[in-house]
């Protein structure tokens, strides 16, 4: 096996690649504006460091979000572009499912990230780093019971800490695409069936047709 894994759902822009055993090669930067600039110099970077062909990659993972429409758009576009390229499988992961594996806790926790609009996205995960909820996006004051205390790791809980009073300072800020390559294999390891690359957006992208625009074409 060698998989590439992709993720544009946070600022953070990564890549990364896993050969069944050990991540080869990661590239990561913070711009939650460059995404569709940097992706793909961070594809070749980690190719080079790992010194191996694109058309040696045997599967693709892909973050699918929970992120903004034109940020989580890039990546996965890229990896169907890839995978159709390339004739290899391309499997989908919830990108908070990464921030939970790279977390590392032994406790029930919650993951959280800057969805913007003073809004996080967020679920809970038990000690084993399994999901419990579906993703979901909230103000944090909505769900300041449920949070409070609770061991919690991401931007959008370092963002909110007067909710997420738990905050580990010390666990993963941004997404990882080392972290989620290392979750993929290790479910497919299992044998477990990974989700399609579809997109999670939770809410409505914020460009919109304007409601009432002004005709200029002849009648």
């Amino acid at each position: 096996m060698l998989l590439l894994a992709l993720d544009t759902a946070t600022p953070a822009v990564t890549a990364a690649l896993h050969d069944g055993e050990r991540v080869l090669a990661e590239s990561r930067q913070v711009d939650a504006r460059r995404h569709g600039e940097l992706l793909l110099p961070a594809v070749d970077r980690v190719l080079a460091e790992a010194g191996v062909k694109l058309d040696a990659v045997t599967d693709l993972v892909v973050g699918v979000g929970p992120g903004p429409y034109t940020g989580l758009r890039v990546g996965l576009v890229t990896a169907a572009s890839f995978g159709a390229a390339l004739g290899i499988p391309v499997h989908g992961l919830c990108s908070l499912d990464g921030l939970a594996h790279a977390a590392g806790l032994d406790t029930p926790f919650v993951v959280a990230t800057d969805a913007r609009r003073k809004e996080v996205y967020w679920a809970r995960y038990d000690a084993d780093g399994r999901r419990l909820t579906e993703p979901a996006v909230d103000r944090p004051a909505d769900i300041a019971e449920q949070v409070a205390g609770v061991p919690a790791v991401g931007a959008g809980a370092l963002l909110y800490d007067t909710v997420f009073t738990g905050v580990r300072r010390d666990g993963p800020e941004h997404q990882s695409g080392a972290a989620l390559a290392s979750a993929a294999v290790a479910r497919l390891a299992a044998g477990e069936q990974l989700p399609a690359p579809r997109p999670l957006y939770l809410r409505r992208p914020d460009a919109q047709v304007p409601a009432n625009y002004k005709v200029v074409t002849p009648r």
